[in-house]
């Protein structure tokens, strides 16, 4: 079986490829994953996406994924939820009749970026095929929101997670610090002085919220923000951009 993994962006349903739009309308099945009633609109754009490019063909098998336990040893507690996703993927897929020859997953962003979809699929038993359709990624619609480049000229980017810059502080060395993965504003552990953020949420959606400025003038301002809006829809995907001069 050919497992097709296609990166979709960040929410607006325009960013898929031509390449990923073929990849899909050629698939005998998509997977789904629900993530649960405060988190539906993920699979709704999913769902939209299929009813977009499939029409009344699709042939669409939804599943509930599991969640990840937060409590004990942070890359332990990973590595136990991708085996129960896997689980999930392969039940899902075991249960087709007559079993399919492809199937697609649709991924939020890219699957090369902070995406756990290659490693769960590494993990699958006997081992498809993988196919990789690239999607537009969280930093490329943030960046493309506030109109502004990625790197500084000839400099370079380090791209981290929240948990990190709050752990660890800022980066030694690096200048521009983009940050993945931040569900409680990482930004406030560190020194804002002489800071600038740029910060995204919902990024590509009608909802889409941008905030940018000095850290020390509108950090305050973007916690609130997010807060309003987490509270507001249920869920929030979040990223910004750092850079220090």
């Amino acid at each position: 079986m050919e497992l097709r993994l296609i990166g979709i962006g960040t929410g607006n349903p325009d960013h898929i490829t031509l390449e990923g739009v073929r990849a899909v309308q050629t698939a005998d099945l998509v997977l789904i994953p629900r993530k649960g009633a405060e988190k539906r609109d993920l699979a709704d754009l999913r769902r939209e996406i299929c009813a977009r490019l499939l029409g009344d063909d699709a042939r669409i098998v939804e599943f509930d994924l599991p969640t990840r336990n937060d409590s004990g040893d942070y890359m332990a507690g990973v590595a136990d939820w991708h085996d129960a996703v896997a689980a999930a993927w392969q039940a899902a897929l075991a249960a087709q009749t007559p079993p399919a020859a492809s199937a697609a997953l649709l991924i939020w962003g890219d699957p090369s970026l902070y995406d756990s979809s290659l490693r769960i699929a590494a993990r699958l038993d006997p081992q498809p095929d993988i196919r990789i359709v690239p999607g537009i990624t969280a930093l490329q619609a943030l960046t493309a929101a506030h109109r502004i480049p990625l790197n500084e000229i000839g400099a370079p980017v380090l791209i981290t997670t929240g948990r990190r810059l709050r752990e660890e502080g800022w980066p030694d060395g690096a200048t521009t610090v983009a940050v993945m993965l931040d569900g409680g504003c990482a930004f406030q552990a560190i020194d804002p002085e002489g800071v600038t953020i740029w910060w995204g949420a919902y990024l590509g959606m009608e909802r889409q919220i941008l905030r940018a400025g000095p850290l020390a003038k509108v950090g305050a301002e973007i916690v609130a923000a997010r807060e309003q809006a987490r509270a507001a829809h249920g869920w929030i995907m979040d990223t910004y951009l750092l850079r220090w001069a």
